[in-house]
């Protein structure tokens, strides 16, 4: 059984002071509510408060934050923060991919101890590649894995290097971590002692940012939590690959656990999960999204304008196809409006079809007898906008739709976090099959490939951005990004052996 994948946010809140801002958890919350768009499933803090006979204490449930934190009921709210307040916490946003979606699975996970420092409590971001490996091995040592989460199986490894009398320091624990996992792990550790330790993973796969600012430290998944606390600019700093922090009443310092490997930072954190208010190292996901649209345009050979108009499948895509339309000179229009309270269904993985039907609905005033370029951000199991462009021409009576999707064809899995876990699941493998197409995944689609998707589409034309724009409107080397599921180089062993072994599922 494959991990339950935790594409999700962190945040971790120190306060240093004992005067005002001493109860850190409603700050916790409101990150939680900044990141909400990391995950929908459930949510939770862990408190520290060495005046409560529980020192740390969870709170967690299934549902948003609004739902677990009671916040439509003031009263309520406000008793959960009395009651799970603390000088430092730490929080978490969850989806998941497979497995059981109930309670158990919310975090942070915590371990009670008798022994303070051996009390702790963990909150994880990112997806171990290695999952099934590392179960095993606990497994023919005698453990029971319960919940099939890539954080049980990482709480059993932190319990193993914390055994006996003698206390590790937080850089030889995390070192040692580091030997054993494989893939994306952004990990904000606390335990009873008040030590606060915040990772990032050697690759820096997924974003993680810091500031400290009234004697306070805040680290987040992403700088939307500060950039809505009024933190300048200048004071939000990102996290480096294979870089610590470790905090405790004395202050917080920043230490290297791992070797300098460079980095490989998610591309698609930029096109497609990430706030569109936050940036991620030096680059904002706004302008991203926009340069993505204005490299979309640039690829258009045809430019035929004449009753063309431009809309976007909403919502991340948004700010793409508006830069399109503009270099393209076209009028961009919301001709496709999205329910907001059906849900996010490439999070979600419900049944497809049926909830992109409920989930979007088109403006027939609009689109009747239009020519559409339909701007998409990413491609990846094809249901989406195949219903999409049905929609579009049944109901919104469209004469035409031509999809410009911002990003390459995605070409292979996710092991670090995002919701791709097999070949045979994805769109563009299936039209191109033959290990002669995977060794050139991240290359043009050949003309005849191409006229196949679009037909299996109901697409009058299909575009893709090429890789070269994609890397262009990012504004990072190439080499500096993780762009594993378009051009198959993953950049750890166990993602390697993973894909090589997905490639057998395809039919033939």
């Amino acid at each position: 059984m494959d991990s339950l994948k935790e594409e999700c946010g962190i945040v971790a809140i120190y306060h240093f002071g004992n005067g005002r801002g001493s109860n850190v958890s409603s700050g916790v919350v409101r990150a939680l509510l900044d990141m909400q768009n990391r995950g929908q499933l459930s949510a939770g803090l862990t408190s520290y408060n060495p005046q409560r006979n529980r020192i740390l204490q969870t709170h967690k449930d299934l549902g948003t934050v609004h739902e677990v934190f009671r916040l439509h009921n003031p009263r309520k709210s406000r008793a959960l923060m009395e009651e799970y307040g603390g000088l430092a916490a730490i929080g978490h946003n969850r989806y998941a991919t497979s497995g059981d979606n109930d309670d158990h699975n919310a975090q942070p996970f915590e371990r009670v101890h008798g022994r303070k420092w051996k009390w702790f409590a963990i909150a994880f971001n990112g997806n171990l590649a290695n999952y099934d490996q590392l179960k095993k091995e606990l497994e023919d040592h005698g453990y029971h894995i319960t919940y099939h989460s890539d954080t049980e199986v990482m709480m059993h490894y932190f319990n193993h290097e914390m055994r006996g009398d003698d206390r590790p320091d937080f850089n030889t624990l995390f070192s040692n971590l580091a030997n054993f996992f494989d893939g994306s792990f952004n990990i904000a550790f606390l335990n009873a002692e008040g030590d606060l330790v915040v990772i990032r993973d050697p690759l820096g796969i997924k974003p993680l940012c810091y500031s400290y600012v009234d004697e306070t430290l805040i680290v987040a998944s992403e700088s939307v939590v500060m950039h809505n606390l009024n933190i300048d600019i200048s004071d939000i700093h990102m996290v480096k690959p294979g870089e610590m922090i470790i905090a405790n009443q004395e202050g917080f310092r920043i230490e290297r656990y791992a070797k300098d490997r460079g980095s490989r930072y998610c591309f698609f954190e930029w096109v497609y999960f990430a706030n569109l208010s936050s940036s991620m190292e030096g680059r904002s996901v706004y302008q991203v999204r926009s340069d993505i649209g204005r490299e979309l345009a640039m690829m258009e050979k045809e430019r035929d304008t004449v009753g063309s108009l431009v809309a976007s499948v909403p919502e991340t895509a948004t700010t793409a196809a508006a830069a399109f339309g503009y270099h393209m000179g076209l009028p961009v229009v919301s001709g496709l409006l999205r329910n907001r309270y059906v849900g996010r269904t490439f999070i979600d993985g419900v049944t497809r079809s049926e909830s992109i039907r409920m989930k979007f609905t088109p403006l027939q005033e609009i689109l009747q007898g239009r020519r559409v370029y339909l701007v998409d951000d990413s491609l990846v199991r094809g249901t989406t906008l195949k219903t999409v462009i049905s929609i579009l021409k049944e109901r919104g009576k469209a004469s035409e739709v031509h999809v410009r999707i911002g990003c390459p064809p995605v070409m292979g899995p996710c092991f670090y976090g995002i919701d791709m876990p097999t070949v045979k699941e994805l769109f563009a493998p299936h039209f191109m099959k033959g290990e002669e197409n995977f060794n050139q995944a991240g290359g043009p689609v050949p003309p005849d490939i191409l006229k196949r998707m679009e037909q299996e589409l109901g697409a009058d034309s299909l575009g893709y951005l090429s890789l070269e724009g994609l890397v262009k409107a990012v504004g990072l080397p190439r080499e500096d990004l993780c762009l594993a599921c378009l051009d198959n180089n993953y950049p750890t062993p166990a993602g390697e052996e993973r894909f090589r072994e997905s490639l057998l599922e395809m039919p033939d």
